[in-house]
């Protein structure tokens, strides 16, 4: 390509924050729960490159012809490739699309289409823009995208009472939270100047097993569940970083309860799939008599995505009161307003 802006380039990144900033001169944007990517177009010629630089035409051809009749004929843009269902974004749609076969990926781009959330312009023409203030760039995008159903113009406001608003509704229809950007930003590769608030929300889960730490001394994580509407327990994710000392509390108050069913009807930690081949999935079953509270920042179909975080034991808790309905967040608002 001979663009004024080519490939590689690194996306420009955001720093976690517990509130939203306020005052002049703070631009605020829904953060986009999918895949992030940069495309670079050179009239026909188009690559779609992924956060870490690999290209992903391959796993979302719909996009191909979407982004050739929407974006102008020669240009870079920073956005996000998500999938919505039923009035939320589907993660869960987006991982099955990294998949080897090409005819899988033909028939879920048809089942399942993906659409393109564009949100900052790199290079227009034969310009660099990158150094240009971010709003100079948002408005040079506004003015050349081509909107349609698989292709947007990710929303933006420069009230925070409404920012606040978007974060409180956008937690049931998928979204993460808000990403804060600075007017004067000029875009900064790999640098994480961006501000992004997520949610993060509490659950109390039961104890239904254990991974040994890697030393082979104490607890490394504790696997846990929820049980659905019929009584069957599922595996929903883990939590761990426990210190030296904690490892070793944790295991003995677990000793006891070791050998006794647990998993096993439902969900069970250390399925096979492509994600964890060749990893060791083993782990330790116990009484699922233990609750504990943990917090988490978003969850995959029924699951935690990422690592829960340990926040204290609830003995007060038993453990049929862990269920499913406490992860059911409120749905204030669907992503089918702004995507079709």
């Amino acid at each position: 390509m001979t663009l004024p802006v080519e490939p590689p380039v690194d996306p420009m990144l955001s720093a976690p924050a517990d509130q939203i900033p306020r005052g002049p001169g703070w631009l605020y944007e829904p953060k986009w729960d999918g895949f992030r990517a940069i495309v670079f177009r050179e009239s026909e010629r188009l690559l779609i490159a992924s956060r870490n630089r690999q290209p992903l035409e391959r796993y979302f051809p719909e996009l191909v012809e979407t982004l050739r009749a929407g974006l102008p004929d020669r240009c870079v843009v920073d956005g996000e490739i998500v999938i919505v269902g039923s009035g939320a974004l589907d993660f869960d749609a987006l991982l099955q699309r990294i998949h080897p076969a090409a005819s899988r990926i033909r028939l879920l781009s048809e089942q399942t289409p993906a659409s393109f959330v564009a949100f900052d312009l790199l290079a227009l023409g034969e310009s660099d823009c990158r150094a240009e203030p971010f709003t100079a760039r948002r408005k040079q995008l506004e003015r050349g995208l081509q909107t349609s159903q698989r292709l947007t113009l990710t929303p933006q406001t420069a009230d925070a009472e409404k920012a606040e608003e978007w974060f409180d509704q956008f937690e049931g229809a998928g979204l993460d939270g808000i990403v804060a950007k600075r007017e004067e930003l000029p875009y900064l590769s790999g640098k994480r100047v961006m501000v992004k608030v997520k949610h993060e929300r509490t659950a109390d889960c039961v104890v239904g097993g254990y991974r040994v730490h890697k030393s082979g001394e104490g607890v490394g994580s504790l696997l846990l569940g929820l049980y659905d509407e019929n009584g069957i327990l599922h595996h929903v994710g883990h939590t761990s970083s426990f210190s030296a000392a904690q490892r070793r509390e944790v295991l003995a108050q677990l000793r006891p309860l070791e050998g006794k069913e647990s998993f096993g009807k439902g969900r069970t930690p250390g399925e096979p799939s492509r994600w964890t081949q060749g990893r060791d999935t083993s782990w330790i079953s116990v009484e699922p008599s233990r609750v504990c509270e943990v917090a988490f920042d978003h969850l995959q179909g029924q699951r935690f995505r990422h690592a829960a975080r340990f926040l204290r034991w609830r003995a007060d808790k038993t453990a049929r009161e862990c269920s499913y309905q406490q992860l059911a967040p409120p749905r204030a608002f669907s992503i089918a307003d702004w995507l079709g």
